[in-house]
C-alpha cells in the first residue's frame, strides 16, 4: 500500500491532532519553519520509495503531513518551495488487473453512514504487508508483480521460489487465475493493541526489494489473498473459490455482518486478539463488486478502510516544566497542544529524567511522538521533529538537589518544598484527612509556609482568615493538623523526610538514633554503606535539627 498518498484519498481522514492555533511566527520564522519541514518529509520520502526504508511510523507520517498543511493554511502569503515528487513507484511489469488502494474512513460515523443503504456487507482485518499481484496460468505460478503505483510494479517471481506460502501450482486448470493479496511478516499470536506494528511491513519490504531472498528469510513471510478478480462478483462464491485454491485463511477472517456495529466488534477484536500477521485496521466491503475488467488504480465505492486507533499521537510541546521531588529527583515535564489519543485527551507527559531531556533537548514548538503505556499512561516516545529557531532554555543543575536540599520555598527551591510538603500529608507520611496539594498552595500564596511544620503554628481562627479558606474547611484542616501530632514517633521521622531504612530497627527516641555511628547504621540489615552516611547527614542537618527543635516544642512524642 502507498502510505505517502495515504492522506489524498479520503481527504476527510481523522488525525488525532486537536484543533490548535496557529503558530505566533514572524513571516521569515514561518518561512525557515515550512520549508524545513518540507525538506524532512521529502527525505522520508526518498527514503521509503528508493531504499525501502520507514524512518517513522505511517501514523507519525499521516499526523505530520497534516500539520505541514494546516501551518501552509495558517500562512497562505508564505511562498514555500513544493516537496519534489515521490519517486515513482511503478515498473516494467503491468498489473493484469489494477490495484485499487482504499479510502479511509474516520470512526464509527462514518462507517455507519458508509453501510446505512448497503446489504451484504462483509469486514476483514486490513492486513500490514505489502501488496502484490500473482497470476497464474494453467494452474502454475507465471508471475508475482509488486503493487507499485497499482498499474505498473517490479517483477518479483523469482522471490516467490523461496516463500513457501505462495504455491508453485494451484489445483485449477484455468488458462488464467489471479490473485491480489498481501505479504505479510509472519508473527505468531501478534496482538497489535499491546505490540503494535513492529515495523513488519518495512521488514517485508526491505527483505522483497533485496535482489535476492535467501532461503531463510522466504518462510518468515506469509500471504493473505484478499482478492480474487477473475472470480465470481458475490462474495461467499469468490471465498468458496478461494478455499478451493487453498487460501483457507480468506474465508477464516472474512465475516458477514449486517450493522455498523458489527465492523465495530470485529475491529475491536483484531486489534486485541492475537492474529498470525500485524494490523493496522479492518477493510469493511460490500459482498458484491464489479467485475475486475472494470478496476481502475483509484479507490473504489464498494470498500474502505476503518483503521485501529492510533498508537502514536504527535503533539506540540507548549513548555517545558522541572518537576522537583521531595529527595531531589528532576523530572522533566512537557506540557502539550491537547492531542486525542485512544479516546484520551493528552496535556502533558513526563521525560523522565533530566539526562533523557538534555539528550533530547526539546525545547518550546518542537513535535514529538506520544504512546499509552499499559493503555493508560502518556509516554514520551522520541523527538519527530524540531524547531529550527530554537527558543533557549536551560535545565536544573542536578547538584543543586538532592534529600537535604530545599528545606524553605526559596528561590529554586519551590517545586521540591512542596512535594515536601505534599509527601508530608499523604498517606505515606501523615495521612492527614483533607489536606492535599490544594491546601499547601493556598498557605504558600498566603506566605503562611515558610518551613515544612510552620503549619503547627497555624490556629483554627486563623486558618479561616485566610483566602480559599471557609470556616467549615479551616475546621477540618485544623483538626486534621491536630490529629497529626498523635501520629508515632517513626512516622514523623518518614513524614519529614527521612531516608529509607531497609529493616533497620528504629527506637522511639532521637537522639539515640542521632547518636548511631557509621558502623551502627551498617550493623543494621538492610543498610549498606551510601545509606548509613545518608542517615547520619540527615540527623546532623541544621535543618532537619530546626524540625526536631520544634516537634520538641510541640510536644511532639519521641523528638
Amino acid at each position: 500500500m502507498l502510505r505517502r498518498i495515504a492522506l489524498l484519498l479520503c481527504c476527510g481522514f481523522s488525525l488525532p491532532i486537536l484543533a490548535a492555533p496557529c503558530p505566533t511566527w514572524t513571516p521569515e520564522q514561518a518561512t525557515t519553519e515550512l520549508d524545513a519541514l518540507t525538506r524532512q518529509i521529502s527525505q522520508w520520502d526518498e527514503h521509503y520509495h528508493r531504499l525501502g526504508q520507514s524512518l517513522i511510523a505511517d501514523e507519525l507520517y499521516d499526523q505530520t503531513v497534516l500539520r505541514l498543511r494546516q501551518w501552509r493554511e495558517c500562512f497562505p502569503a508564505i511562498q514555500v518551495a513544493q516537496a519534489p515528487a515521490a519517486p515513482a513507484t511503478g515498473g516494467p511489469l503491468a498489473h493484469p488487473i489494477a490495484h485499487t488502494g482504499l479510502n479511509k474512513l474516520a470512526d464509527a460515523a462514518a462507517i455507519q453512514a458508509w453501510m446505512q443503504h448497503r446489504e451484504d456487507v462483509w469486514v476483514q482485518p486490513k492486513v500490514d504487508g505489502v501488496a502484490v499481484s500473482l497470476v497464474y496460468r494453467n494452474g502454475r505460478l507465471h508471475q508475482m508483480v509488486s503493487r507499485g503505483d497499482g498499474l505498473t510494479g517490479q517483477d518479483w517471481t523469482a522471490h516467490a521460489e523461496h516463500i513457501p506460502a505462495i504455491a508453485s501450482t494451484l489445483p485449477t486448470q484455468e488458462a488464467q487465475t489471479i490473485l491480489q493479496g498481501e505479504l505479510y511478516l509472519r508473527l505468531p499470536a501478534h496482538i497489535q493493541a499491546k505490540s503494535g506494528g513492529m515495523g513488519a511491513r518495512a521488514t517485508v519490504a526491505g527483505l522483497l526489494n533485496r535482489k535476492v531472498l535467501s532461503a531463510s528469510d522466504g518462510p518468515r513471510i506469509g500471504l493473505f489473498v484478499w482478492e480474487l478478480p477473475l472470480g465470481p462478483v458475490e462474495m461467499k462464491a469468490r471465498l468458496e473459490n478461494l478455499r478451493a485454491l487453498g487460501f483457507a485463511d480468506t474465508n477464516e477472517f472474512s465475516k458477514p455482518i449486517s450493522h455498523w456495529r458489527d465492523a465495530e466488534r470485529w475491529r475491536r477484536h483484531w486489534h486485541q486478539s492475537a492474529l498470525p500477521f500485524a494490523s493496522d485496521g479492518v477493510v469493511v466491503r460490500q459482498g458484491t463488486r464489479p467485475v475486475g475488467s472494470r478496476w481502475r488504480a483509484a479507490p473504489p465505492a464498494t470498500a474502505v478502510a476503518w483503521k485501529y486507533p492510533y498508537s502514536q499521537a504527535l503533539a506540540e510541546v507548549r513548555r517545558v516544566e522541572f518537576k522537583i521531588g521531595r529527595t531531589g529527583r528532576i523530572t522533566p515535564l512537557l506540557h502539550l497542544q491537547p492531542v486525542r489519543l485512544d479516546d484520551r485527551t493528552i496535556r502533558r507527559v513526563s521525560v523522565g529524567s533530566l539526562r533523557r531531556w538534555q539528550r533530547l533537548d526539546i525545547r518550546p514548538g518542537d513535535q514529538v511522538a506520544i504512546a499509552l503505556a499499559g493503555l493508560t499512561i502518556p509516554r514520551l516516545d522520541d523527538v519527530t521533529w524540531r524547531t529550527q529557531l530554537r527558543a533557549p532554555l536551560e535545565g536544573p543543575n542536578a547538584e543543586d538537589f538532592h534529600h537535604l536540599s530545599c528545606w524553605q520555598p526559596d528561590g529554586n527551591c519551590t517545586s521540591q518544598f512542596q512535594a515536601r510538603l505534599e509527601w508530608l500529608s499523604s498517606k505515606k507520611g501523615l495521612a492527614m484527612a483533607g489536606v492535599g496539594p490544594g491546601t499547601w498552595d493556598k498557605l504558600l500564596s498566603a506566605k503562611r509556609m515558610n518551613g515544612l511544620l510552620d503549619w503547627l503554628d497555624l490556629g483554627e481562627a486563623e486558618l479561616a482568615s485566610l483566602p480559599g479558606f471557609g470556616k467549615r474547611s479551616a475546621n477540618n484542616v485544623f483538626n486534621s493538623f491536630n490529629a497529626a501530632r498523635g501520629r508515632s514517633f517513626t512516622t514523623w521521622l518518614k513524614a519529614i523526610g527521612l531516608p529509607p531504612t531497609g529493616g533497620a530497627s528504629l527506637p522511639e527516641n532521637w537522639d539515640t538514633l542521632a547518636n548511631r555511628s557509621e558502623r551502627d547504621w551498617l550493623a543494621q540489615p538492610g543498610i549498606g554503606i551510601t545509606r548509613a552516611q545518608q542517615l547520619q547527614d540527615f540527623f546532623r542537618h541544621p535543618q532537619v535539627l530546626a524540625l526536631r527543635d520544634k516537634l520538641q516544642a510541640a510536644a511532639v512524642p519521641g523528638f
